[in-house]
């Protein structure tokens, strides 16, 4: 007989508590399995949730539990990288870093401090690594970026009606009994409300689900309303019509909290059911139905998302969407009201975060959509730091922006802990550390608690934070802004130093002690039941709301609307290198088209077709389905360039148009059209 092998020793591990730095509302508190190697190191083995978190419950999303793949990827960044004779090869940080400085000292003297502009977004949602980092720029006296991308546009329309970002507490959604999830996928990107979904529809809620195509949240939810892209406003506007029409509405409320109904109702008065169908798409039951159930059947608790912002009225459509819970009173009933962001109720100093004190009120603002055209070669920037994300892959218009960053004129600068297809083009790329490799703060855009990581695991190779890298290029420009050269311990006490009830009892040592801290709410937390955070302490129901039909419309030459929502297996371009999302294994981006567009159109199921925009035109394979409804083509999540057939990003298709609030972006406002082949 065979003897048969020993099996192989196992290896120690431990397991560890770490706040996912990663831009989802859900901030998860993770459960992370560290593993010894043969060699002594620890590495990252496992990811799931942390049981005894009140929002994570246990379970890690489809996405983070390829989180080790990930941070222990082969082609990882290990050591600082200069272009040389075309190619990336490795130098010390000591040849990088004076050189980069050398570089924007003559900079500095030959045109100035505007000359030079970072380009960052939530690749870490770190308040050390993610935006104290912007204190070198702002003591250079660099252009300051506008953080647009995603957020902006819903950001401002909350201001004009609430003030400050407050939102329900996911523990109070199951006693609401009507529940409507409009413009968000919340099962693939909000997935740790799920739990509290199912037990408020246990409790006799019932689920709408708002959302121009059909995917996980619409199966879930017990009524999915298909509505055409971009209508939003006229939905909502046509509601409110309904709803004050049969006194539904929560007039006691609206004389002692809010200010501007009447305009606002006279606003609506035009969207009757047959019209705000004719408009959106839906049947005039399906309007009705709804404004029932909102009127009647409450309390009514909206989850609203960032989805409807991305068109030219898309600042519009939130604010007036968002006010809805202000027409019926359900601010006021546990359960009741709207959450967009729960940011508002982090109430940390933030006055010397990232050294904002020293923007000057003339300073160049660059909006991050505008890459593109800032990377002109007639638009003054000479050097480019990019990090925390991947702007080849997620920046509109990304053909004009790869051609900027390939400019011979322009020094650009990549950190960087994947070899994305930012890093390729780099002219020096410096390895950056996850987020169990340094310290770090994260507040929550969807629960309500504070989490602290500590330095968990060694960097590997020579991979350094970006706290670091600043503070060493600022050492050798000469520069004296304290917060540029803080410890993670000094932002800890800047950032608690207030008497913020919210923030009671919570200290550095505590934070650090237990990881994960919530907040000190009320006990019955109901942000806006009587007023807002406005100017005029109300709900504003003015400047009126009105109906915009997007400016780009569908025409012969371009007959079909492109939408491209978020997957559910990535986040943005994370995750983007990962073997499954590899084309080499069989996996690349597709296209939903509906029947009758493909055969309108001569594309076919499996096969690849062509979308041509007037930005560009990309290669997708097509997957027919009626989840899209006609005239709506959808590519779910920003694959990179490298896991397409003709190595594009979906965003060589849109444009850097701006919404009408915020100067957000417009990516569900892509008018395309489509061929075989």
């Amino acid at each position: 007989m065979t003897a048969r092998p020993s099996p192989a020793p196992e290896r120690p591990t431990r397991d560890v508590l770490l706040t996912c730095p990663l831009d989802c509302p859900d901030a998860c508190r993770l459960k992370v399995t560290l593993e010894t190697g043969a060699d002594g190191v620890e590495r990252m083995a496992k990811v799931t949730g942390d049981p005894d978190h009140l929002t994570t419950r246990g379970f890690a999303c489809a996405k983070t539990v390829h989180y080790p793949a990930r941070q222990n990827h082969p082609d990882r960044p290990l050591y600082p990288m200069k272009r040389v004779n075309g190619e990336l090869v490795r130098v010390s940080w000591e040849v990088a870093l004076d050189e980069i400085a050398a570089n924007l000292k003559g900079i500095l003297e030959r045109s100035g401090p505007q000359a030079i502009l970072r380009y960052n977004y939530a690749g870490t949602m770190g308040l050390r690594e993610g935006t104290h980092v912007h204190s070198f720029f702002r003591s250079l006296g660099a252009c300051e970026l506008d953080e647009t991308i995603c957020a902006s546009a819903g950001t401002a329309a909350w201001e004009l009606g609430y003030g400050p970002r407050y939102g329900v507490d996911m523990p109070d959604v199951p006693h609401a009994r009507t529940i409507i999830l409009w413009g968000i996928n919340s099962l693939s990107t909000n997935s740790h409300l799920t739990p509290w979904l199912t037990q408020a529809r246990k409790n006799g809620a019932k689920i709408w689900h708002i959302d121009p195509y059909r995917n996980r949240t619409s199966r879930f939810a017990d009524t999915h309303l298909r509505l055409k892209p971009g209508t939003d406003t006229a939905l909502a506007l046509g509601l409110v019509r309904e709803i004050v029409a049969h006194s539904w509405h929560d007039a006691a409320y609206i004389a002692q909290a809010t200010q501007g109904f009447e305009a606002f109702q006279q606003a609506a008065e035009p969207y009757t059911l047959a019209r705000t169908a004719e408009l959106t798409g839906l049947s005039v039951e399906e309007i009705a139905e709804l404004a029932r159930a909102i009127g009647q059947s409450g309390p009514t608790y909206f989850r609203v998302g960032y989805g409807m912002t991305r068109h030219e009225n898309g600042g519009t459509a939130l604010r007036t969407v968002s006010l809805l819970p202000a027409v019926t009173g359900d601010w006021k009933r546990r359960g009741g009201g709207c959450t967009l962001s729960t940011s508002g109720a982090f109430a940390l100093n933030r006055s010397r975060l990232g050294a904002a004190y020293l923007v000057k009120p003339d300073a160049r603002h660059i909006n991050m959509n505008e890459l593109a055209g800032a990377l002109a070669p007639d638009a003054g920037i000479e050097a480019l730091f990019v990090y925390n994300t991947n702007p080849a892959v997620v920046a509109p218009d990304t053909t004009r922006v790869r051609s900027g960053m390939a400019r011979p004129d322009l020094m650009m600068v990549v950190l960087e802990q994947a070899m994305t297809e930012t890093a390729l083009l780099a002219d020096y790329l410096l390895p950056a550390t996850t987020f169990a490799e340094h310290a770090d703060l994260y507040t929550s855009y969807g629960h309500h608690s504070l989490g602290y990581n500590p330095a968990t695991l060694p960097a590997p190779g020579e991979a350094r934070p970006n706290s670091w890298v600043f503070a060493e290029l600022g050492k050798r420009l000469g520069l004296d802004t304290p917060e540029l050269y803080w410890s993670m311990d000094e932002l800890l006490a800047a950032l608690l130093d207030t008497e913020h009830p919210h923030l009671a009892g919570i200290t550095p040592e505590r934070l650090k002690a237990e990881g994960s801290v919530p907040l000190n709410l009320p006990d019955e937390f109901l942000p806006y039941a009587h007023g807002a955070g406005t100017p005029s302490g109300k709900v504003m129901f003015t400047p009126v709301p009105e109906y915009v039909p997007v400016q780009a419309q569908l025409t012969a030459e371009y007959p079909l609307r492109l939408i491209t929502p978020p997957a559910h297996h990535f986040m943005n371009s994370t995750y983007g290198n990962v073997a499954y999302l590899n084309r080499a294994e069989g996996n690349e981006p597709q296209v939903m088209v509906h029947p009758q567009d493909a055969e309108r159109y001569g594309v076919r199921d499996g096969e690849h077709a062509t979308l041509s925009s007037e930005q560009g035109q990309v290669t997708r394979r097509v997957k027919v389905t009626t989840d899209v409804q006609p005239g709506v083509v959808v590519v779910e999540g920003t694959w990179w360039g490298l896991s397409a057939p003709d190595g594009q990003s979906i965003n060589a298709l849109t444009a850097p148009t701006l919404t009408d609030l915020g100067g957000g972006s417009t990516f569900h406002n892509t008018r395309v059209r489509l061929s075989p082949g």
